[in-house]
């Protein structure tokens, strides 16, 4: 599920807040780029153990910088620049911190672009939203969501269910944690917290209202995210103005040339919708 490892983003200096309170308080990076009135913004949720500055947030933040369009990224805690232990992370902390960074910074409406694990995000960001009236606290709202190989319930579906063997599930409820090899570079470490806290925050038994429309891009040729995932979403996305790309030859990155114009093109769309209306 991870994505791009980059450096801090161009050498920029990110701005940290504090999300939680208590022991739960815990300080994150972001990065935000004003963009000009009247103009859609884009806030770009990263995959799992990947970060803010990868090949596609900064292609989009280029995009944006010249479309005079808001721009804004973060990284969940234990991530990137961000402070925090990646182990002790969960779905609901990230997607907490996506909503704290929604509400402060979104101020216009926004065209939400999430990579992987940023697909899970960016639909509990809207299911939060709707539940209080589909507004930011800075009085942005969510005007669309593109979805980039998107991994919604990915800790239960696709990694306790499909890719764990029996001794690794056993592994983890008795040690509490199982180091996972990855194509991406050195191990990561899967816990059972983050198997459980997943399960509170599963969204595909049933339908998936975001209130936006949403463009999935998808790889046919993934091997962390099956295409059948994505199919899957569609189905809970019925309600929804719902556009699937299926890559033929695309892989779990999308970060080919041709991959990085779909995603300009598509964030385009939703982002030039949002500001007709």
């Amino acid at each position: 599920m991870s994505a791009d490892h980059s450096p801090e983003a161009a050498g920029r200096k990110p701005e940290f807040i504090t999300v939680g309170e208590g022991a739960r308080a815990r300080r994150i990076a972001v990065l935000r780029d004003d963009g000009l009135p009247g103009r859609a913004g884009v806030l770009w949720l990263s995959g799992f153990k990947s970060d803010m500055a990868g090949t596609k947030a900064e292609v989009l933040s280029d995009w944006a910088g010249r479309t005079g369009r808001a721009m804004t990224r973060l990284d969940y805690s234990g991530h990137g620049v961000s402070e925090g232990d990646f182990e002790e992370g969960t779905i609901s902390a990230w997607a907490e911190e996506a909503l704290e960074v929604f509400d402060r910074y979104c101020r216009e409406p926004t065209v939400v672009v999430g990579s992987s694990m940023g697909g899970w995000i960016a639909l509990l960001l809207a299911r939060a939203l709707k539940a209080r009236g589909g507004a930011g606290k800075a009085g942005g709202r969510l005007a669309g969501m593109v979805l980039i190989a998107p991994a919604p319930d990915f800790t239960e579906e696709l990694m306790w269910k499909q890719e764990f063997t029996d001794e690794i599930r056993e592994t983890i409820l008795r040690e509490g944690r199982y180091s996972k090899p990855s194509d991406y570079g050195e191990p990561y470490v899967i816990t059972r917290r983050l198997i459980e806290d997943g399960r509170d925050n599963l969204v595909l038994g049933g339908p998936i209202e975001t209130g936006c429309p949403v463009t999935i891009l998808q790889g046919q040729k993934d091997d962390a995210v099956p295409w059948q995932h994505a199919l899957r979403i569609t189905e809970c996305l019925a309600l929804d103005d719902m556009v699937l790309t299926l890559v033929k030859d695309g892989d779990h990155r999308l970060s080919r040339p041709q991959d990085l114009e779909r995603l300009i093109a598509a964030t385009a769309e939703r982002a030039a919708a949002a500001e007709e209306n």
